[in-house]
């Protein structure tokens, strides 16, 4: 497996790897999305679900309250301290059969304390992708949409016996912010 550099993003883009597609780093007043060098910084859309234990719910990946969570639209988020919220990104990704991508967090949230769950994105997947944040301070901490979140990170390989898309993924074509499946 290697790393993939932007040429190779671009190109695999017109394909309809990512859409929309950004060909150039935005960096100018906001923070940082589109093609980098080695990767692709995606943008969170406005649509959020604040986690919000009111009913005191344990969080289950099995069996979360979809109630636990205040859905909000907007272009900024404040995320209550100690908490998390749910995003999903702007761009719809289809991932080629031979590709794997990694999503991780930048750098800029991570220096205020804003964390992004490290997640796959499997040979064969397709949809938004459905991000998780933490604030693991006791401050409230804010997010903003239409910017960077996180960096795709991609690597190219041989395609796998079983890709995403063939086992019919629990994931695969979700358009909104997706809670957990069994």
């Amino acid at each position: 497996m290697s790393v993939k550099p932007d040429w190779w993003i671009r190109e695999k883009a017109k394909q309809g790897m990512i859409e929309p597609f950004e060909e150039r780093l935005v960096r100018d007043g906001v923070i940082s999305y589109g093609l980098s060098s080695f990767g692709y910084d995606l943008r969170a859309a406005r649509e959020w679900k604040i986690f919000a234990n009111v009913f005191h719910t344990i969080a289950d990946p099995k069996g979360l309250d979809p109630k636990s969570f205040v859905d909000y639209e907007g272009d900024e988020v404040i995320i209550p301290p100690n908490s998390f919220v749910l995003a999903r990104s702007m761009e719809y990704i289809r991932m080629p059969d031979n590709v794997l991508a990694i999503a991780i967090g930048k750098s800029t949230y991570a220096r205020v304390g804003i964390v992004a769950n490290i997640t796959p994105l499997e040979p064969g997947w397709e949809g938004h992708v459905t991000l998780e944040f933490s604030n693991t301070t006791p401050l409230p901490a804010k997010m903003y949409a239409g910017e960077g979140v996180v960096q795709l990170v991609f690597f190219e390989g041989e395609r796998p016996e079983v890709t995403y898309r063939d086992r019919k993924g629990k994931y695969q074509g979700q358009t909104g912010i997706t809670l957990p499946r069994i």
